[in-house]
């Protein structure tokens, strides 16, 4: 499956990446409203950067706890009701004079609850779309998440500015319903693609297994850590140019776009090895000109090209499934999108930590420096060929608790 065209043909796909795409909207302009409306009233970088991304930290409780129900559960009610829980949560957030603890309260609990969503959505595209297909399905997610954050940071500024950050969070919460109802009848119903009961236990187990090999660790660890650190300066957009953080975060969806459109549509095969290490730099090294407090013109430019950097994770992601036995899909996905997420928390937590003590620009100059240097740290275990032995080690052993798990079929 290599055209847009035949991609879109394949049933359910549609619907899937409405409903995907209308919750990164959802969550793009309530992010930016609850950051707004947290730096108005505290003027911390630290927590208006942990209002946006902090949530992610809680990633870390629900891939300790909650994973092994991602191939366990039915996705279509399972993404519905996530979708409603996210309603729920986004109208408390609106509450006028809700306490700053119990807004960021809220915060962690969709945190842990999105850790689910992650491993249960994912597991689904992977269902959906043959095997050949998932890059370019994965890919086509990536640039929806691209034009839906250049939409919703853009809308979400004009909201804010029109109808103050809590009406934003109310039409947040209302794009949440949407995306519940595109989940509910634009799916087919399909049972769990494993059986068995979910419990801490198994995730644990399961965690471990995945854990095992030196690639499988290579792997997580460059999805996770450089991409959380570099989403730690976006995080500092707000504190670095206030009036222009929305221009900020749009251009770097429109990079991430158009990395996302590059890797997964028109490089072939044989590039993409060899693609992979210039592209986790390019993550990073723009950044390091914000040591020298440029101006937006300057700042614009860093951040488009340091976000094509972003499409190194499709790369990873599609050695992450060749390492992977489809009945753990779900929860390998799960695993990789929680970690990330978790590591954007930490790197956003980082950014703000030196910022306050320093400045905007020199916490963002100091987090892409780290960055860089995990990256080259990570380079000899991401080589060419390291992965063969623990693939067919997995494929071999399969769920920790292989009498409880099965492949399903799809629908």
């Amino acid at each position: 499956m290599r055209t847009y065209r035949e991609l879109f043909r394949t049933p359910e796909f549609l619907p899937f990446f409405t409903t995907v795409s209308v919750q990164v909207a959802a969550q793009t302009a309530t992010g930016l409203a609850l950051g707004t409306l947290v730096y108005a009233s505290t003027g911390s970088p630290l927590l208006s950067a942990l209002a946006m991304f902090g949530p992610s930290l809680a990633q870390v409780a629900g891939a300790l706890t909650l994973l092994s129900a991602a191939d366990r559960l039915p996705p279509r009610a399972t993404l519905t009701g996530l979708a409603l829980l996210f309603a729920l949560g986004t109208g408390v957030q609106a509450v006028p004079g809700l306490p700053l603890w119990a807004a960021f309260a809220v915060l962690l609990g969709l945190g842990v609850a999105s850790s689910l969503g992650g491993g249960v959505r994912y597991g689904l595209l992977n269902e959906i779309l043959p095997q050949r297909g998932f890059l370019l399905g994965r890919s086509v997610l990536n640039m929806s998440v691209g034009t839906m954050q250049i939409v919703g940071f853009a809308v979400g500024g004009v909201l804010v500015t029109a109808l103050s950050a809590r009406g934003t969070l109310l039409v947040g919460a209302a794009l949440y319903v949407v995306a519940a109802a595109l989940a509910r009848f634009g799916l087919t119903a399909r049972p769990p693609r494993s059986t068995g009961r979910a419990s801490v236990g198994e995730t644990w187990r399961t965690n471990a297994l995945l854990w095992s090999s030196a690639p499988r660790r290579s792997v997580y660890l460059a999805l996770w850590v450089p991409n959380g650190l570099v989403v730690g300066c976006e995080s500092l957009y707000i504190a670095y140019a206030p009036g222009h953080a929305g221009l900020l975060f749009a251009c770097g969806a429109l990079g991430m776009l158009t990395g996302d459109a590059l890797v997964g549509r028109f490089v072939p095969g044989r590039w993409r090895a060899r693609l992979g290490s210039p592209l986790r730099l390019l993550l990073a090294a723009p950044y390091l000109v914000f040591a020298l407090n440029p101006g937006l013109p300057v700042a614009v430019v860093a951040v488009v090209l340091a976000s094509v950097g972003f499409s190194a994770s499709l790369l990873l992601q599609e050695r992450l499934m060749a390492l992977t036995s489809q009945e753990l899909s779900g929860h390998a996905l799960g695993l990789s999108s929680s970690g990330m997420l978790a590591m954007q928390g930490v790197g956003a937590a980082v950014a703000g930590s030196v910022a306050q003590l320093t400045s905007p620009a020199t916490g963002m100059a100091a987090v892409a420096a780290l960055s860089l240097a995990v990256t080259v740290a990570l380079a000899p275990g991401l080589r060419v060929g390291r992965g063969r032995e623990a693939a067919g080690r997995l494929h071999e052993e399969g769920s920790p608790r292989s009498t409880e798990s099965k492949e399903t079929t799809t629908s």
